[in-house]
């Protein structure tokens, strides 16, 4: 069906997706930089055992982060961007809210049933750490509530500001010790704390530009299709019940699990059978991964919006190239990067961050190179599979590649720990692109005419 007066221009939905990823680049790319900076200040600011506390705190938070808060975001990028793109009314705050909230208690009633155990087990006694986990994610519910909602509103500007002061202000921690305002663990790691509270001062000028009206979309009263029926369509496939919310954030809970697996797991294996030192060398190591998966937060999160509004007006070949020049894109970055890690890696990595007695290898780090544009590309085509309605078969394929780079990491075929972490995380990304490129091979999932309207069939076969 052709779409009607309101309905909004092809080439100007892709200018605007382009326009959003490069605004929203510059922002992440500089918070990239400023992470970097904080963890390579605390680096060379503290002690072997202090550095790998932190580091671990830093694993362990944003572990939890992004599978209890990032599912969240994407709930209400998605379903904002779906409603703006068929020209329909209101946000649908209240359910992600809810599931919000539950998680966030959730989160709270485990901490505080299980201090000892991490206080003791992770961070050897430091109740400081603790608490700056505990504060810190807590913070973060809110930070991440709004990442969510001015994805789904394309308000990149303010997206990259949100996160550029949660960077910056995390730095100014470890550079106030490193002048030697303040001194130890807790003063560095007390950014983490901070950040997300600094973040949210963006909030007034993303509301004081609301504008009270429905965009342009999809005709909501086409005259074709006046009537209960279309009414009925119209809300069945927009609504968002917490039963519907709920299982695509469940689903998206355990990709962010997964994916948080392969960045943290190895630390948190290595942290236990070889001690905090040669965890602080892998966390480094795996830095190459870190840094350019933060830059490509920028196109991961205009990205779904983006496709989603593709989706909704059935754009098929601009959804499809979308995701083609995303993976090109990522392909030649990847493969500089690995270029540069063969040629100059281990200096540059030394000079940056030190060597904490362990020696980096130039090929292991130019594998990791690779494994971070494979991640890079499953990312790109996990976001389809979202905007297409298939996040149950996305999850399985990210828990399964996680998995498998658990089981590499642990079982040791390969005698040296950082080059069995090194190869492990290549595998299994190498198997998650598979894995996700044949759940975007199956195309979106299907729907069907109920008596209420039309609704998505997810992949168990049940209609929602």
């Amino acid at each position: 069906m052709p779409p009607g007066p309101g309905a909004p221009a092809e080439a100007p939905a892709g200018r605007s997706y382009a326009s959003g990823a490069r605004v929203l680049s510059i922002g992440i790319a500089s918070t990239g930089l400023f992470t970097f900076a904080y963890l390579a200040t605390a680096s060379h600011v503290l002690d072997p055992g202090a550095y790998g506390r932190v580091s671990l705190c830093w694993a362990v938070m944003f572990v939890i982060l992004s599978v209890i808060y990032r599912p969240i975001e994407q709930l209400l990028s998605r379903s904002i961007a779906d409603r703006r793109a068929r020209g329909l009314p209101g946000h649908q705050l209240r359910v992600p809210a809810l599931i919000q909230l539950g998680f966030a208690l959730l989160f709270l009633v485990a901490a505080l049933a299980l201090r000892r155990q991490i206080e003791r087990g992770l961070f050897d006694g430091s109740s400081s750490l603790y608490w700056i986990l505990v504060i810190g994610v807590l913070a973060y519910a809110a930070s991440y509530f709004a990442r969510g909602w001015l994805a789904g509103h394309q308000r990149f500007a303010l997206y990259g500001m949100l996160v550029f002061l949660e960077a910056t202000s995390r730095f100014l921690l470890a550079l106030a010790v490193a002048v030697g305002i303040g001194s130890g663990q807790g003063a560095v790691g007390l950014g983490m704390a901070v950040a997300p509270f600094a973040s949210l001062s963006v909030l007034p000028f993303a509301f004081s530009r609301v504008k009270h009206r429905a965009p342009a979309g999809l005709p909501v009263a086409d005259a074709a299709l006046e009537g209960p029926a279309h009414a009925g369509i119209e809300e069945a496939s927009t609504d968002l019940s917490l039963r519907r919310g709920g299982g695509f954030a469940f689903a998206v809970v355990g990709i962010m699990l997964a994916e948080q697996t392969l960045m943290n797991a190895a630390v948190l294996i290595v942290n236990q059978s070889s001690g905090h030192a040669l965890a602080g060398f892998v966390f480094n190591v795996l830095l190459i991964v870190r840094a350019p998966l933060q830059l490509f937060q920028a196109i991961q999160t205009s990205i779904l919006p983006h496709l989603a509004g593709l989706e909704a007006n059935e754009s098929g070949a601009e959804f499809h190239r979308a995701i083609r020049v995303t993976v090109l894109a990522i392909t030649a970055f990847a493969g500089a990067v690995a270029l540069g890690l063969l040629a100059i890696g281990p200096f540059v990595m030394t000079a940056l961050l030190g060597n904490k007695g362990f020696h980096y290898d130039r090929f292991g780090l130019a594998v990791v190179g690779l494994g971070m544009g494979l991640h890079l590309v499953a990312g790109t085509l996990n976001q389809a599979a979202l905007a297409r309605g298939r996040a149950r078969l996305a999850s399985a394929g990210w828990l399964l590649s996680a998995a498998l780079f658990v089981v590499l990491v642990l079982t040791p075929t390969i005698g040296a720990v950082v080059t069995r972490v090194e190869v492990g995380y290549f595998l299994a990304t190498l198997v998650l692109c598979g894995l996700l490129w044949g759940v975007y091979r199956r195309g979106p999932a299907p729907v069907v005419l109920t008596a209420s309207g039309v609704a998505a069939v997810p992949e168990g076969g049940r209609v929602s």
